[in-house]
């Protein structure tokens, strides 16, 4: 028999202001609860590295795991922001997050894929199809990424590049190669079509909230222009006309892989606006448009941001620049800073250093 003064099995997780609770058990991270429990909780890494979890503690005791002062500074737990993907509550916890709505998350599901494609679009990014079971139902959102289960228990995230009413032909993924990567080395030396691949997904909050008529940037940088595309071909399908202006950023011209498909979308997309932004061109690149980082050319163009939404993927450093630079200086309110962070598996290993 327990002791009366044991610690209880579970606490209540309430979510302000959309009133979705669930329960955690103890020891249990908030998010896993989660999204075993259909919540959608706004995340990104789910390894305490990049901070897209973060929200404001309203109410009782959380203790947080392992995680890096990027994602949640000493000052911001002390002014009561807590890291759902590693925060295990103590007691029952109120959060408040605007970025969680009342519609359900899809359900998460593992599955075995087929490589239809394998199509190099530069020295260093792959466009990868796979082909899903005939017989096994799979839904997301646009912006969604999915999980590869690697034989050795390891996981690798990419975001899905196309919209789900395009799955008939296959699920799109764009793959950077990162030499001495497990993953990405075998994509790239030893992958061959019809090779079979496991999956779980889908996962993220990386979606276009369309209850929001507010006119849209959409920030990314190098791959991260996958989950864009995804959100770029769902706009065009249900025929949302929110203006709307991607700033796409790579090192040369040459990182900017798809930038013949994001001209071809402006002709469909009236709303639509373009700016690709280049760092580090060379003299042989004869590069006449924008150059600098990608995130200051936004705010080079829009000063105030309080009016808008924003939606930014790609490089943590970029997310990270940009999220404090427009709640800070653009007036943008931090709950309309929508963002997937790629956290490479060195990131997610600096937290175990």
């Amino acid at each position: 028999m327990s002791s009366p003064d044991a610690a209880p099995a579970a606490f209540q997780i309430s979510i302000q202001p959309s009133g979705r609770v669930f329960t955690a058990m103890a020891g249990e991270p908030m998010l896993a609860a989660g999204i075993r429990q259909g919540i959608g909780l706004p995340y990104g890494c789910k390894d305490g590295a990049c901070g897209s979890c973060k929200c404001k503690k309203l109410s009782g005791t959380v203790v947080h795991g392992v995680h890096q002062s990027k994602a949640l500074s000493p000052e911001e737990e002390a002014a009561g922001l807590v890291l759902t993907c590693c925060g295990v509550a103590h007691s029952n916890v109120l959060l408040e997050s605007r970025q969680v709505t009342s519609e359900g998350a899809f359900p998460i599901k593992k599955m075995p894929t087929r490589v239809n494609q394998l199509e190099k679009k530069s020295s260093d990014v792959m466009l990868l199809k796979l082909q899903l079971p005939a017989n096994d139902s799979f839904s997301y959102h646009a912006g969604q990424y999915v999980e590869f289960l690697l034989r050795d228990g390891a996981r690798r995230s990419y975001s899905m590049a196309n919209a789900p009413h395009t799955l008939s032909a296959g699920l799109e993924l764009h793959i950077r190669h990162m030499p001495g990567g497990k993953f990405t080395d075998h994509v790239f030396n030893i992958m061959k079509e019809k090779e079979i691949l496991r999956i779980e997904g889908p996962f993220g909050s990386f979606y276009l909230r369309e209850d929001s008529n507010k006119p849209i940037i959409l920030l990314a940088s190098g791959t991260g222009l996958a989950p864009i595309k995804a959100v770029l071909e769902h706009m065009q399908f249900k025929g949302i006309a929110r203006p709307a202006t991607l700033y796409w950023g790579g090192r040369r011209p040459v990182d900017l892989y798809l930038d013949g498909w994001v001209r071809a979308q402006l002709a469909a997309m009236p709303n639509l606006h373009y700016i690709p932004v280049v760092s580090d061109a060379l003299p042989e690149d004869d590069w006449r448009g924008r150059t600098g980082f990608v995130h200051q050319a936004v705010l080079q163009d829009f000063p105030d941001l309080s009016g808008h939404q924003v939606y930014a993927c790609g490089a943590p450093i970029v997310v990270d620049s940009a999220r404090a630079a427009y709640t800070t200086h653009a007036g943008l309110p931090d709950d309309a800073f929508f963002a997937d962070s790629f956290t490479s598996e060195a990131d997610k290993q600096a937290l175990a250093a």
